[in-house]
């Protein structure tokens, strides 16, 4: 907000002091207004709304420590800064706790008060864009706006609503791109701790060596490279929430440490020697069956159970096609609004086509085609149409020369398809991805399918 916008009312028995802060700030951009005691500073403040009042402490009707009180009490967001003499710094202390902005001691020059004008301002501003970006995170993150109608859906939101007031462990299983971290966000921001911190972690994509102080921290010196103290991602989300996101890439050694973190709620930094108290809730997430993991000896059994106390399953797009048009339409009107685009909608027999469609990657896929779509039509598209959706991964699945002959399983199918796409494009990730229409982190986790079944990437 521009210095123009801002009103600023002077408070002082003294003539010359007046005229000159009025001068001072009628030249700094500012509207100004002036009274020379208490109560006509009173009636003015009744008649207009003032961002700052700038008072003396003595007045000769009433103190400036009455206005204070009364001004503080009717106009709770205007600021006030005090002006005193140098034996009322006691009482100038006593206005600030009462809510005074800050105080300037008598006698002041003119660029130590314009700079407390400045610093109030400016704070202000931030204390409005800090709201603005809350209000902005509630409404991302809040359950209302993850879309669904669909009655496993349903089930979501009412799970959301239930847990988010505990810090009971939440873990959330299903396939990649179908929402968990969205879930995840909104079970943070609808809780008690929504103004603490919200850290997550890609367990995936942590490096093998450097698990343990990624999570837990580490002192300088602990190891090599290790040029200071560190805090790791629980001492980051203390008092808050922590994502563990992909909670089955973590190695069983490190399950172990993992588990022995919830049970205790403390933590210790690689090199440090004592432990240090943690309070975090801790939320999960995975895109595999954890059961069948722990059943094979891949995740280890008391670990799924300390994570698995509130267990919530994002069900794929598949097993929720009545919600495809409403995330369709909500995302024309998200990328809409993002690309100040036009676009009224889908078309009816492109909303069949894309309602039909199996979207391995679940709602991630939908929202990236969705955007594609919307990014790449002309400026005069009404309605999106099949061809604005671009589905080359399918194109490429209908030519019977691209597919195997013989018996062969969908899954096979589409592993052939993502290695060809990737050859055809020179192992670069991000176009193959786009290509198919998934995520890189969806692509990415199946080419660490592929390696573990022996095939070279």
């Amino acid at each position: 907000m521009s210095a123009a916008s801002k009103k600023i009312f002077i408070l002082d028995d003294e003539e010359m002091i007046r005229d000159l802060l009025s001068e001072t700030f009628i030249k700094d951009g500012y509207e100004v207004d002036t009274a020379m005691n208490g109560r006509e500073a009173l009636l003015k403040l009744e008649r207009t709304d003032f961002d700052l009042l700038i008072t003396d402490l003595r007045l000769p009707d009433i103190s400036g420590m009455e206005v204070l009180e009364e001004v503080r009490e009717k106009y709770i967001d205007m600021g006030i800064i005090m002006i005193t003499a140098f034996g009322s710094i006691k009482n100038a202390v006593r206005a600030m706790k009462i809510g005074a902005f800050d105080y300037i001691t008598k006698p002041f020059n003119l660029d130590e008060i314009e700079l407390v004008v400045k610093k109030y301002f400016d704070f202000q501003n931030l204390v409005v864009e800090n709201k603005r970006l809350r209000k902005e995170l509630d409404r991302k993150f809040s359950f209302k706006n993850i879309v669904g109608n669909s009655s496993s859906m349903q089930q979501i939101f009412d799970s959301i609503s239930m847990v988010s007031q505990s810090r009971a462990t939440v873990l959330i299983q299903g396939a990649s791109g179908s929402g968990k971290e969205l879930v995840a966000r909104a079970i943070h921001y609808n809780s008690n701790r929504k103004n603490n911190p919200f850290i997550t972690t890609n367990c995936a994509a942590l490096p093998e060596g450097l698990v343990e102080s990624e999570l837990f921290g580490h002192e300088k010196g602990a190891f090599t490279g290790a040029i200071k103290t560190t805090k790791g991602r629980f001492e980051q989300a203390d008092t808050g929430t922590l994502l563990l996101d992909e909670i089955s890439e973590i190695s069983i050694g490190m399950q172990a440490k993992l588990l022995r973190v919830l049970q205790e709620r403390e933590i210790e930094r690689v090199g440090a020697g004592r432990l240090t108290p943690v309070d975090v809730r801790i939320i999960a997430t995975t895109n595999r069956d954890l059961e069948l993991e722990v059943r094979e000896g891949r995740f280890r059994e008391d670990l799924f159970y300390r994570l698995n106390v509130v267990p919530l399953y994002m069900p794929p797009i598949t097993k929720r096609r009545e919600d495809i048009p409403l995330l369709i339409n909500h995302f024309v009107k998200k990328f809409n609004d993002e690309n100040i685009k036009n676009v009224e909608g889908v078309s009816e027999d492109a909303m069949i086509a894309l309602s039909d469609r199996d979207w391995p990657g679940n709602v991630r896929e939908i929202e990236n085609c969705v955007e594609r779509a919307v990014v790449m039509c002309k400026p005069e598209t009404k309605f999106l149409e099949n061809h604005h959706f671009h589905p080359q991964a399918r194109l490429r699945v209908n030519n019977s020369s691209s597919i195997p002959e013989g018996d062969i399983t969908l899954r096979e199918v589409e592993k052939q398809l993502i290695l060809r796409t990737l050859d055809e494009n020179g192992a670069n990730r991000t176009k193959t991805a786009d290509i198919l229409g998934i995520s890189v982190r969806t692509l990415r986790n199946k080419l660490n399918e592929y390696r573990q079944e022996g095939i070279d990437i």
